[in-house]
């Protein structure tokens, strides 16, 4: 979403997902990141989010020729006509044809509400560019231009840095998959024991000689820490439950590997917001997830929280603090 520059992007992956389950529920994860739109039907209809797509180049070849193909399209989806131009000759026949279908809806009477066309294959920034001269030219500069094949957020950063014409991307494999980090580390750890006779938690750790397995004992909870001028994030702030901090004091953050790595936030600097929601109590459920379309709102929100720093797709900033037991000074 970041590369795009505000640019929709559409959830494209269901062919390339990892199951039947992973299409679904990896659609949904995207539309919560942002994505506009999912080409998975089913998923729109089990999270109620929109479902966006074009045609595939079967269409095309199913039908005599590309304008019989693109003309029985626009009469369907008048209202969302986006044309896959590329099955051919994308600026020998693909747009030309195109343009000739835009005109003949317009000749007609038909509202040009939501229509463009695809580009799926070849030299994207260049086709894009010549594209948009063409249907300028035929007096359809809002034409939407979207593009796909393999995209991945350098690509897209790339043809913007190209001054590509795209307007609109359709990712697929690179994000209905784990193409970057294949596994998860991820490993579960006991960090306390409820005595059922107290009622109170007993702290338990793991010791190892690889530091970044060695666990932090105890009932946890996870604060996060924003600088209360600009909103921004400052740190999670992992404490125990029961810790009480105010913030009218300063507080002392420091790295849990590398505890030389230290800042002191002065005392009004910052605000505190608890992040854990209780999901079940006394094996009970008492958790109810909201829709789709408002974790996408929630998560958004959030995104605005990230510094610009931490946002580049190069070297991003990673900043991870602990607070110790009663840190507060």
């Amino acid at each position: 979403m970041h590369a795009a520059q505000g640019d929709g992007i559409m959830e494209f992956g269901l062919r390339r997902a990892q199951g039947p389950d992973a299409g679904i529920y990896g659609a949904r994860a995207a539309m919560i990141a942002g994505c506009i739109g999912t080409s998975n039907v089913l998923a729109g209809q089990m999270f109620d989010v929109p479902v966006k797509g074009t045609h595939a180049h079967s269409w095309i070849m199913s039908f005599p020729d590309e304008l019989t193909a693109f003309r029985t399209y626009a009469k369907l989806y008048p209202d969302a006509c986006i044309l896959l131009v590329d099955t051919y000759d994308t600026l020998g026949s693909g747009v030309p044809n195109a343009i000739r279908v835009f005109k003949e809806m317009r000749e007609a009477g038909i509202p040009l509400t939501f229509y463009g066309i695809r580009l799926d294959s070849g030299d994207l920034a260049y086709l894009s560019k010549q594209a948009k001269k063409m249907l300028d030219e035929a007096g359809f500069s809002d034409a939407v231009i979207s593009a796909s094949n393999d995209l991945d957020e350098f690509l897209i950063d790339s043809l913007k840095i190209q001054g590509a014409t795209i307007n609109s991307w359709g990712v697929g494999t690179n994000l209905i998959t784990s193409k970057d980090c294949p596994s998860f580390g991820g490993v579960y750890k006991l960090a306390a024991i409820l005595d059922k006779k107290t009622g109170q938690f007993i702290p338990k750790i793991k010791l190892s000689e690889n530091t970044e397995k060695v666990t932090n004992p105890g009932n946890k909870t996870i604060r996060r820490v924003y600088n209360k001028n600009t909103g921004k994030i400052i740190a999670d702030l992992i404490c125990l439950v029961d810790e009480v901090y105010d913030e009218d004091k300063s507080l002392l953050l420091f790295d849990p590997i590398e505890t030389w790595k230290k800042t002191l936030l002065s005392p009004g600097a910052y605000t505190l917001r608890e992040l854990m929601i209780p999901v079940f109590k006394a094996g009970e459920c008492v958790y109810h997830s909201p829709k789709v379309m408002e974790i996408q709102k929630y998560c958004k929100g959030e995104l605005d929280t990230l510094w610009e720093e931490s946002k580049r797709l190069i070297n991003p900033t990673r900043s991870t603090w602990i607070c110790p037991t009663s840190c507060g000074i």
